[in-house]
């Protein structure tokens, strides 16, 4: 498990900064989404995005959340598998990717 809202270092990812519209991020993000293999979005509203994550092998799922703060412009996250505790990285990895494909995707 990873999250935006933990203090303790081994599970903390830093929340995604964007500039702009909350509502153009929200939709930039929903497009990066679309297209991250085995991810379905099954919520998108009140300044939140809830996907699953199936692994390729087994196909074991991570719940993973995006949500807008009010008063600040950056997407805090959280990425969890549903079984068990060790995810040998995969939730981290996911939302790096995810970070990186955003900042690319809102520079083009």
């Amino acid at each position: 498990m990873v999250s935006t809202a933990v203090d303790d270092p081994a599970h903390f990812i830093a929340p995604i900064a964007y500039t702009g519209d909350r509502q153009a991020a929200q939709t930039d993000l929903l497009k990066i989404l679309s297209v991250v293999p085995r991810t379905t979005v099954w919520h998108q509203g009140d300044g939140r995005i809830q996907a699953e994550s199936r692994s390729r092998l087994l196909g074991f799922i991570d719940d993973v959340e995006f949500f807008w703060p009010a008063d600040r412009p950056v997407i805090e996250m959280r990425s969890a598998s549903r079984l068990g505790e060790s995810d040998l990285g995969v939730n981290r990895r996911r939302l790096e990717q995810i970070r990186l494909a955003f900042a690319d995707y809102r520079q083009s």
